[in-house]
């Protein structure tokens, strides 16, 4: 098991294991939040990104990297830096959930135990995500994550050097995080560290890009499960 599969499976544990005296993650008021706590939670969210994407980009990383064999343009080197590319648009995007979640702690949606206690805010995260997934722009990002070739002949240039790599994994990125943002905020309406709804989520993912169908059929299912799990949900609270 990896560094990050270990990470998520003791904070999994030391939230539903300890008594919540002894729970030293991210605390519930605002005003107990330190930088180790923010940290903290930030480390979390960028290994949480890291371990549900990395798996649908390797395709497009394999894609690249067969591309500079065939021109002889160091391809581990230059695919190394278009990962981490990719991985900094993730990166950048942990920094955002983590002021969200520091903001839902203060306005006390969040227990100590990282799970939603405002059914209001619950349904309506799982309504947005399921609305999301009916729109163009989700579409069209999804459309350039399915098609790795196609989207590296159209904004690849020949002779770049590991600045071009980085462009490339950089844009890769943005267009994942435009096809798959508002699925990552369903963390917030199920439990943050729900190990079972981050491996569908990570499901749904992989099957979204990589199933040989339309791809507005599969977001079209997925989403109309999410509206009506919100609706359920709201009807419930």
């Amino acid at each position: 098991m990896g560094f990050k599969s270990r990470l998520l499976f003791f904070q999994h544990w030391q939230m539903t294991s300890q008594p919540m005296l002894e729970l030293e993650f991210t605390p519930t008021k605002l005003a107990t939040w330190t930088t180790i706590d923010f940290s903290l939670a930030l480390l979390m969210w960028t290994v949480m990104m890291a371990a549900m994407m990395l798996p649908s980009a390797i395709p497009m990383a394999l894609t690249f990297a067969h591309l500079c064999q065939k021109q002889n343009d160091a391809p581990y080197y230059r695919t190394t830096f278009f990962v981490l590319a990719y991985l900094c648009v993730w990166f950048l995007f942990s920094i955002l959930l983590t002021i969200l979640q520091w903001k839902m702690h203060q306005l006390a949606w969040l227990a100590a135990m990282q799970e939603n206690q405002q059914p209001l805010s619950a349904s309506a995260i799982l309504i947005v995500a399921g609305v999301y997934q009916f729109t163009p722009w989700k579409n069209a990002c999804l459309k350039h994550c399915r098609s790795p070739l196609g989207f590296l002949l159209k904004y690849w240039k020949p002779g770049s050097d590991i600045r071009g790599a980085f462009f490339l994994g950089f844009r890769h990125g943005t267009n994942c995080l435009g096809c798959c943002w508002a699925v990552m905020l369903v963390m917030f309406a199920v439990g943050i560290m729900n190990l079972l709804a981050m491996a569908l989520i990570t499901l749904l993912i992989l099957l979204e890009k990589m199933l040989p169908a339309d791809t507005r059929i599969i977001c079209r299912i997925s989403g109309l499960l999410f509206i009506a799990w919100g609706l359920a949900w709201l009807i419930d609270a």
